[in-house]
């Protein structure tokens, strides 16, 4: 079954405020099976929109419309749905009896004319209660196909959504789809594709595909299945066979968790503190940790030595060091790692120093040149990079390495 997306609102054209309905709704329809080939944002002009929709149920079975349902004289879409299936409008008696009493429990002494027109519903439609609003839900069905109307306020249309919409949806698509993902750093995504080559070529049920991140690649294994049982056993061992593939560059299978969430559960796990050390990044790196809930059981603190002197009195990096080696370099990173783990008496340190640009580049130290290192039970790891980009690109890159540092250092030595 095939379902299309459409965002109403002149707001959402002008960037004026982001279309997180579209990201939730695409998400959902995937996860029930529902397969989505277009999206289109419409602003509120009766006559474009109505051409959306009438384009929209000619190659999809089911369209989501959120927005348009309000009181104001720009809200169009009940109405132009309503003309585009030939569906009159009358008045919902227990529509009007809501928003009078949604009026009454609130601020308002009287309720503004214009709120009426939200009782008004196409004939026929299948009417869903807003708990959170005025303007009502809607599902009109004729010959064959289903629109679907969604206020726009995200506050109001994900409760909607999942309360009523979602229910409705799986009795028409008995299918769904499960996926998991599979995050790595440290592989490419053209090599992870290449590594993948003959299980992506070789896919029916479940596919495989490959998504860029900054500095990670994730891989989304995806089955189509009756209930979530059979889904799971299609899954399984296809996740298995790639993390056999690619090793410790994996830190995680779970949707929801990011590389620094796993970082903080391994330290976790063998009772370990960190610390960090950093010039270029510039606390970025301290900053994705301290993000995740927990992370005080191991982050014990967080150095940002940008120069050298602080480098010096902080991390007890040797001034004769920072003459002959310079700021940046594989000498000078090692001795930031090994004087962050004394500074703050923890069991690891990461230090990062770099050239994040867009100036202090040479020939023998480009822009994006950085080195890292990794202390722990004495023994120092170091790293270098040389990362592409602009200024925030290569810090995103080197935050993303560092954090991936202490992910496989602890994992070399604990496990």
């Amino acid at each position: 079954m095939v379902a299309e997306l459409i965002s109403v609102g002149t707001e959402l054209l002008l960037g004026n405020i982001v279309n997180t309905n579209a990201h939730f709704l695409a998400q959902k329809c995937a996860l029930l099976g529902l397969s989505m080939y277009n999206q289109t944002v419409v602003g509120d002009n009766r006559e474009r929109l109505k051409e959306a929709v009438s384009t929209a149920l000619s190659r999809a079975d089911v369209v989501i419309l959120t927005g348009g349902l309000g009181p104001t004289e720009d809200d169009l879409t009940k109405e132009t749905c309503a003309e585009v299936l030939g569906c009159p409008l009358a008045e919902d008696g227990h529509t009007r009896e809501r928003i009078e009493s949604y009026f009454k429990n609130g601020i308002y002494r009287e309720i503004p004319e214009n709120n009426w027109k939200q009782a008004m519903v196409p004939q026929g439609a299948q009417v869903l209660d807003n708990d959170n609003g005025t303007a009502p839900g809607l599902i009109m069905e004729k010959n064959g196909k289903r629109l679907i109307l969604l206020p726009g306020p995200p506050v109001e249309m994900i409760p909607l959504f999942n309360g009523q919409v979602e229910p409705y949806l799986r009795k028409l698509q008995p299918e769904i789809l499960m996926s998991r993902m599979v995050k790595m750093c440290g592989v490419g995504e053209s090599l992870a594709e290449e590594m993948l080559l003959d299980l992506i070529d070789g896919q029916t049920n479940p596919t495989i595909a490959t998504y860029a991140k900054t500095g990670e690649v994730h891989v989304r294994v995806t089955a189509l299945a009756p209930d979530e049982t059979v889904g799971e056993r299609l899954i399984k061992p296809v996740v298995k066979e790639i993390k056999k593939r690619f090793g410790r560059a994996v830190y995680s299978v779970k949707e929801e968790e990011t590389l620094e969430m796993s970082v903080v559960r391994l330290l976790k796990k063998h009772e370990l503190t960190v610390t960090t050390a950093e010039s270029c990044t510039g606390g970025m790196v301290a900053g994705r940790l301290i993000n995740v809930a927990g992370a005080s059981d191991v982050f014990k603190e967080g150095f940002v030595t940008y120069s050298n002197k602080a480098k010096r009195r902080r991390l007890d990096v040797n001034k004769s060091t920072l003459k002959k080696h310079g700021a940046v370099s594989r000498e000078t990173a090692r001795e930031m790692a090994i004087g962050g783990v004394f500074a703050a008496d923890s069991d690891v340190c990461i230090a990062v120093t770099g050239i994040a640009g867009p100036d202090g580049g040479t020939e023998e130290k480009p822009v994006g040149l950085v080195y890292m290192a990794c202390c722990f039970k004495d023994k120092v790891t170091v790293e270098k990079y040389q990362f592409k980009g602009n200024r925030g690109k290569v810090r995103e890159q080197a935050v993303v390495r560092a954090l991936d540092l202490v992910r496989r250092t602890v994992l070399e030595y604990c496990e």
